[in-house]
C-alpha cells in the first residue's frame, strides 16, 4: 500500500480510530494493535517475507538479553558479534550475493580465467536495509549500555516494524523511539494538527512534484543516447528534484502519520538543497542514515580524534559503505566515491564544520551564499547521474552528452510538454521550503500567518493539486533499498 493511495487512507483511518478508541490510555493495547497492523501492512507488500522480519526481530531481541545478562565482557562481545554476523549475513545474501558473485566472475574473466557465476536470483525483501539497521543499532546500544535490553517483545517488535518507517525509514534509534513506546499515549490535538500538515506537505512533494519530475527524468534516462546536452541536463535536474521530493516526501508522510498516532520520529531531511557545501549537504540529507554511519562506524574508527590520514581513510569508508548500502551496483559505489572526492578538500582545509546554521537572509540569500548553494547543487546533481544510471557505461554516456556542444538540442521534446507545469510546481515547493526553512517542515511557516482564511486557502490549493495530479503514482525510489 502506497501512502498516496485510497487503500492506505482507509487502512490508516481504521488504525487511527482503533488506536485512539479501543487503545486510548492503554499502552499494551496501543502497542499490540500497532504491531499487528504493521505486520499486516508489510504483508501487503509480500507476505513471504513476514517470517524474515520476525526472525530478525527475535534475533536482536534475544541477543540483547544475552548481552545484558552475560557474566563476562568476552561473552557480551560474542553475543554482539553473533547478532551482527547474522544480520549482515542475511542482508548480504539477499542484497549482495549475486552482485559480488557476478563481479568476481567478471574479474576472473578479465585476467583470463573462464568462470560461471552462481546466482541466487532471490527477490530483495522490501525495507530489509532499514529494519536491519534498526536492530543493529539496538544491540550495539545495549552492548555499550546506552540503553537497557527490552524485555517486552511486543514493544521491541513495534520499534522494529512500526509501519510508517518500516519500508523506507527514517532509521530510528532505540534510545529515541523505545521510551515513547513504554508510556501510554494520549491524543494531542496540536501535535496531530501539525502532523496532518506535514503529511499534506509530504504528499504534495511526492505526488505533485516528484512524480511529475519522474516522467521527464525517465524519458531522458531510458534512452540517453537520443538526447543532446540540453535534454540531458534537464533530465538530470528533474531526477535531482524527483529523488528529493520522493524521499523527503516519504519521510514527511511517515513523520506526520506517526505524530497522528502520538509518536515522534527523528527528522530525516533539513532542506538539503539549500546547503553551501557538500559537508553541509550530508548533514541535511538522509540524516538518519548519515548519523547512523557516523555513530556506529565513523566514531568507532576514531572519527576526528585521529590523524588526518586516518580521517581521510574513515571518510572514504563511510562514503563507500553508504553507496553500497543503497544498492548492489558499481554505480552506487562510484556515487559514494565521487561524494568522498567532493569531501576531501573540505576535510583537508578543516572546513567540514562550517555552515552549521541555516542560510541567513529573510527573503533571498546573499550573493556569496547564493553562489555556494548553486555550486553545491550542481555537484550533487552531477553525482546523482551515477545514482540514477543502471550501469557505469550509461552514466559515462550521460556525462559525455551533457558536456558535448554538438547536437545540443537533440531529442524528442514533444515528450516534455509537461515541463513548464513541472517547473512551476518545483518553484512553488522551493519557495515554501525557503521561507519555512527554520521549521521542521515547510508548512510550519503558516504559523506566522495569523489570518485563518489565508492558511486554509493554502491547504485547499495543495489538496486541489493532489487531486489534479493524482494518477501518476510512481513507486517510491527508496523502496528498492
Amino acid at each position: 500500500m502506497l501512502f498516496q493511495t485510497s487503500a492506505f487512507a482507509l487502512f490508516f483511518l481504521i488504525v487511527f480510530a482503533v488506536h485512539w478508541g479501543w487503545g486510548r490510555g492503554m499502552r499494551g493495547r496501543q502497542n499490540g494493535w500497532l504491531l499487528m497492523v504493521s505486520y499486516f501492512f508489510y504483508g501487503c507488500w509480500d507476505w513471504r517475507f513476514l517470517g524474515l522480519l520476525a526472525f530478525s526481530t527475535l534475533l536482536d531481541f534475544f541477543s540483547a538479553l544475552r548481552i545484558e545478562s552475560a557474566s563476562s565482557d568476552r561473552s557480551r562481545l560474542r553475543w554482539l558479534w553473533i547478532s551482527i554476523a547474522i544480520n549482515l549475513g542475511l542482508l548480504g545474501v539477499y542484497k549482495y550475493f549475486d552482485f559480488f558473485s557476478s563481479s568476481f566472475s567478471d574479474l576472473m574473466a578479465a585476467v583470463g580465467f573462464e568462470s560461471h557465476p552462481f546466482l541466487l536470483h532471490w527477490i530483495l525483501p522490501i525495507g530489509i536495509s532499514f529494519y536491519t539497521f534498526h536492530g543493529l543499532s539496538y544491540v550495539v546500544d545495549v552492548y555499550y549500555r546506552r540503553i537497557q535490553a527490552d524485555r517486552n517483545l511486543i514493544d521491541y517488535g513495534l520499534f522494529v516494524s512500526f509501519f510508517p518507517l518500516l519500508v523506507a525509514g527514517p532509521i530510528e534509534r532505540a534510545t529515541h523511539l523505545l521510551p515513547q513506546l513504554k508510556v501510554p499515549r494520549t491524543f494531542n490535538r496540536v501535535a496531530a494538527t501539525d502532523g496532518m500538515r506535514q503529511l499534506l506537505w509530504g504528499l504534495f512533494k511526492k505526488v505533485v512534484v516528484a512524480d511529475n519530475c519522474a516522467m521527464i527524468a525517465n524519458a531522458v534516462f531510458d534512452s540517453p543516447e537520443g538526447w543532446g546536452g540540453a535534454g540531458l541536463w534537464l533530465g538530470v535536474f528533474c531526477f535531482t528534484i524527483q529523488i528529493y521530493g520522493d524521499f523527503s516526501g516519504y519521510s514527511d508522510m511517515a513523520i506526520g502519520l506517526a505524530r497522528l498516532l502520538g509518536i515522534d520520529l527523528i527528522r530525516n531531511f533539513r532542506f538539503p538543497y539549500f546547503s553551501r557545501s557538500i559537508a553541509e549537504f550530508w548533514r541535511r540529507w538522509h540524516i538518519s542514515l548519515s548519523s547512523w554511519f557516523r555513530d556506529y562506524v565513523y566514531i568507532p574508527l576514531g572519527g576526528n580524534k585521529v590523524g588526518i590520514a586516518a580521517q581521510l581513510r574513515n571518510t572514504w569508508i563511510i562514503f563507500l559503505l553508504s553507496g553500497l548500502w543503497h544498492g548492489a551496483n558499481w554505480t552506487f559505489v562510484c556515487w559514494g566515491a565521487l561524494n568522498a572526492l567532493y569531501f576531501m578538500p573540505i576535510l583537508l582545509a578543516g572546513k567540514n564544520r562550517l555552515f552549521l546554521d541555516d542560510v541567513p537572509g529573510r527573503w533571498i540569500p546573499g550573493v556569496t551564499d547564493a553562489l555556494r548553494i548553486a555550486l553545491t547543487f550542481v555537484q550533487v546533481m552531477l553525482a546523482w547521474v551515477l545514482f540514477r544510471s543502471e550501469s557505469l557505461s550509461q552514466a559515462l554516456a550521460v556525462y559525455a552528452g551533457m558536456f558535448n556542444p554538438s547536437d545540443w538540442m537533440k531529442g524528442d521534446y514533444a515528450l516534455l510538454l509537461g515541463v513548464p507545469k513541472t517547473l512551476l510546481m518545483i518553484g512553488l515547493m522551493t519557495a515554501f521550503e525557503w521561507y519555512g526553512r527554520r521549521g521542521n517542515h515547510a508548512l510550519q511557516l503558516l504559523d506566522r500567518v495569523h489570518y485563518a482564511p489565508i492558511r486554509w486557502t493554502v491547504y485547499y490549493l495543495l489538496l486541489l493539486a493532489l487531486v489534479w495530479f493524482d494518477g501518476l503514482q510512481q513507486q517510491f525510489i527508496y523502496f528498492q533499498f
